[in-house]
């Protein structure tokens, strides 16, 4: 049975005001709705207009929550909104009265106060638009300030692909967490109009909010302007939010003003349906703005709006805009810095028929994939992939006859050890939402460092204990295991070749992980154990946070993660780069790795310190080599870095499963593997390649298409046995079942 998800829903924005927050709002709890979520929508501010609230009633298990109305926070006046304090305090006890799954907050402010109050410790999906989106903003104060909300938030929903990789850059806390949630629009439910000829007078139109830098001001003069250019036009205007800026403090006597001129017909405050009647009543669409916000990572809901409604939008040449419409859309404002570049673009429509339709056509295509319906299946992917279910686990359990996790009398109890549990961090959050299982952990503070009592208590307590690492913990647990229980260990190959395999009570341990085929064999070689205790269970690839769109010129950069030690050789990496740029200059390698000086017992090595300096200086040295190679820092925006990379290169000696090549196959990056021991069993002989040479070749011989298609196939492959939930299914069966 589908688990139905309680969800509560609070924007510090004012629903009687149409704009893009107060929208976001009420198609945020439709797409709950359609994803099946109960919701309940909280409002800041008293209810003076239901323009916004009316089309959520009877909406299923949507249910708005009026505080003031049902004075629910006494101290609220009738023209008061709730504060960041009086908001965490009523959301408080909402979930005290029906505990929610999800707390999806809008605005800094009030997400700064929950996190702070922390009563919805790793409930809270925090959507954030008002945040640093550039370098000079991004101080210290606002990067710790992010990096607290991120370590508390179970997901930081980011409304565009440009947003989510910023934030990742600035605050690696967000790596991981972050989810794409980007506006939605609904389909209109009325009839639109034939377009095969504009009106006369030209009808432009734009909806929403009225500031400064969104140009409405100037666009109130385009009919004037566009006059005097024999094209007689007329604006059409709906919204009732007029800004009171500081910096301009005429704006909005002016603004009023404008709103009354000759060729302006004002509609005043409408619902979304209304407003987008009139729009669709209309020839082309008004989405430009100043130039100070060319450099937003946000995307603009109007032009979804005007393009579900089959408009063409007139908007600013932006990357973003680029990616969504394509560089060559024609209605872009050719220098977007005054009202005659506007009025370029407006003439070119409707001199042009042939641009008007494209732009039209763009701009349909491009609101097709924001629309509700679209948006409710990004929210059941957000909650399955947050909320994993036990069903599938249940149902392969019973069929081998083992008990399953959710028909026991009691959770399983998991107790997971260890030193290092980097690689768990996603399967102990799938583990912890399964219904049927009870998870406590052991964090040893070093390899050899641990409470003992704080072990003992776990051993005891714990049905199953799974050790990360065949170290001094996998020794430990050996020796104290309880009669009853079971012990499963996970070896790298760190410790294969360590003390600790020959300290370990092997009688005593259930089941041995190794990530690939190539290291059960050799374990079993190194260490003699039985080979009925040995099991292979793969490294888990997060392929949902990978898939990532690539960014222009991706296809001519090579990647490498990870170069130290010396055996991963970075030196044939070069050997590839430097084939490819003897016929093309635009080839690249990018490094993401920490340098070899930052690991002392690399560096204390000799021969690795001159195996360095020799890739380094003939990095330097190599006139192929100029300017091609960067390094970039270690850090785990991978997913980001990772969208600049078409071809990924594995030139180790030795791996166990390079775990970077699986990644980099999710994003689409296209694998090229040297033949090191066991890799044709991990990854598909198309990919390995006998030498750098071979390699270089057949990287070179892919075309657009053929590496688009090559991409997709890895992507294809790694989704199908290295994800995440394939992974942890296998873990989880492993675990109740031994």
């Amino acid at each position: 049975m589908t688990r139905t998800f309680n969800a509560l829903v609070y924007g510090d924005v004012d629903l009687n005001i149409i704009d893009g927050s107060a929208v976001w709002a009420q198609s945020t709890v439709q797409a709950l709705s359609r994803a099946g979520c109960r919701t309940r929508l909280v409002l800041k501010s008293p209810v003076r207009t239901e323009r916004l609230i009316e089309p959520l009633a009877g909406l299923p298990g949507v249910t708005v929550v009026r505080p003031y109305e049902k004075r629910l926070v006494p101290e609220q006046g009738p023209r008061s909104s709730l504060s960041p304090v009086q908001a965490s305090q009523l959301l408080a006890r909402l979930d005290g009265d029906e505990r929610c799954d999800l707390l999806v907050l809008r605005g800094q402010r009030v997400v700064r106060r929950l996190v702070a109050d922390g009563a919805f410790d790793e409930r809270i999906w925090a959507y954030l638009t008002d945040i640093p989106q550039s370098a000079a903003e991004m101080t210290e104060a606002a990067r710790t300030d992010l990096a607290r909300i991120a370590g508390s938030c179970r997901h930081i929903l980011c409304q565009t692909e440009e947003l989510r990789c910023f934030l990742e850059t600035w605050v690696p806390e967000a790596c991981g967490k972050s989810a794409l949630c980007p506006p939605a629009v609904p389909v209109p439910a009325f009839s639109l109009p034939e377009r095969d000829r504009p009106h006369d007078p030209l009808r432009l139109v734009y909806t929403g909010k009225f500031a400064p830098r969104w140009n409405t001001l100037p666009m109130t003069r385009l009919p004037t302007l566009l006059g005097k250019r024999n094209i007689r036009a007329e604006l059409h205007t709906v919204g009732d939010k007029i800004h009171d800026d500081r910096a301009c403090p005429d704006f909005k006597a002016e603004m009023i003003q404008a709103l009354r001129a000759p060729g302006v017909h004002h509609h005043g405050g409408k619902s979304r349906e209304e407003a987008m009647c009139i729009a669709a009543d209309c020839d082309l669409g008004l989405g430009w703005r100043d130039t100070f916000l060319d450099a937003s990572l946000e995307l603009s809901t109007k032009i979804l709006e005007f393009g579900v409604l089959g408009l063409p939008v007139v908007v600013n040449r932006t990357p973003a805009h680029e990616t969504l419409l394509g560089r060559d859309y024609p209605l872009y404002v050719p220098g977007g810095a005054v009202l005659a570049d506007a009025a370029d673009a407006v003439a070119l429509a409707v001199h042009e028929p042939g641009a008007r339709r494209l732009a039209a056509e763009r701009c349909r295509e491009a609101a097709q994939r924001y629309t509700l319906e679209a948006a409710a299946n990004r929210w059941r992917a957000h909650l399955d992939r947050a909320f994993p279910s036990s069903s599938r686990l249940s149902t392969s359990l019973e069929k081998g006859g083992s008990p399953a996790v959710g028909a026991r009398q009691q959770p399983l109890r998991v107790g997971v050890a260890g030193h290092d549990l980097k690689f768990l961090t996603r399967l102990l959050d799938h583990f912890r939402a399964l219904p049927g299982l009870d998870v406590r952990i052991d964090a040893w503070p070093a390899l050899a460092r641990h409470d003992p009592a704080a072990s003992k208590e776990l051993a005891d307590w714990a049905d199953v204990v799974f050790v990360e690492w065949c170290g001094p913990a996998a020794v430990w647990y050996s020796r104290h295991k309880r009669r009853g229980s079971r012990l499963v260990v996970r070896l790298h190959r760190f410790e294969l070749t360590g003390p600790w395999p020959r300290q370990v009570d092997i009688d005593a341990v259930d089941r041995v992980v190794c990530v690939s085929p190539q290291y059960a064999r050799s374990t079993r070689e190194h260490t003699g154990w039985p080979e009925s205790k040995i099991t292979v269970i793969p490294n888990w690839v997060d392929t949902a946070q990978l898939d990532r769109p690539k960014v222009p010129g991706a296809r001519f950069r090579l990647g490498m993660i990870g170069i130290v030690p010396s055996l991963k050789r970075l030196d044939l990496g070069l050997d590839v780069l430097e084939k490819l740029r003897a016929q093309d200059r635009r080839w690249h390698l990018s490094v993401k790795s920490k340098p070899p000086w930052d690991y002392w017992w690399i560096w204390n090595k000799p021969e690795e310190r001159a195996h360095y300096d020799a890739v380094l200086r003939r990095v330097q040295t190599s006139p192929l080599l100029e300017g091609a190679v960067v390094f970039d820092a270690f850090g785990p925006d991978v997913p980001s870095w990772l969208r600049r990379i078409g071809h990924v290169l594995s030139t180790s000696d030795l791996e166990s499963f390079h775990l970077a090549t699986a990644e980099s196959m999710a994003s689409r990056a296209v694998p090229a593997l040297l033949p090191w021991a066991g890799a044709d069993e991990i990854y598909d002989r198309q990919w390995i390649h006998d030498s750098p040479e071979a390699m270089a070749d057949a990287i070179a011989d892919l075309g657009p298409d053929d590496w688009q298609s090559a991409g997709e196939l890895a992507r294809t492959q790694v989704r199908n046995s290295f994800s995440l939930e394939r992974v942890a299914q296998d873990w989880a069966e492993l675990l109740v079942s031994g």
